[in-house]
């Protein structure tokens, strides 16, 4: 299992707002910036983010996203599924994967069902604000 690029950024788009909330609304440039990050990947990002009720935007002068939740309801998890779109090891565990004709004689299926099982419980375990310590 690896994490793209996309899931690293959001993960860390929506740390930065996090640790920035008493801001208000936040430039994407800002962002950018503190976090080392490219705005033209950010901007890729962030309709996926306020689409799913990540965050909240506003445009126009003085204009940006926060968070649309406190950081503690943010789970790692949901952030990474989100932007990964799974977090399956195989593909046969995958979202909307087919049915594998070989799940019945696999005799590494429980492996990966209980690796995929404890990939998703630790990182449903940390939240935003965890982080933030």
């Amino acid at each position: 299992m690896l994490i793209s690029t996309r899931g690293r950024y959001a993960l860390r788009v929506l740390l930065d707002l996090a640790e920035n909330q008493t801001d208000g609304y936040i430039a994407m440039k800002k962002v950018a910036e503190r976090q080392g990050l490219s705005l033209k990947y950010i901007e890729r990002i962030m309709p996926v983010l306020s689409k799913n009720n990540y965050v909240v935007g506003v445009h126009g002068k003085g204009g940006g996203y926060r968070l649309a939740r406190e950081p503690q309801d943010y789970k790692v998890g949901e952030i990474l599924r989100l932007a990964e779109g799974d977090l399956a090891p195989v593909a046969c565990l995958g979202c909307g994967a087919e049915p594998c004709d070989r799940a019945e004689t696999c005799k590494t299926l429980p492996m990966w069902t209980e690796f995929h099982r404890m990939v998703n419980n630790y990182f449903d375990g940390i939240t935003l604000a965890d982080l933030m310590k």
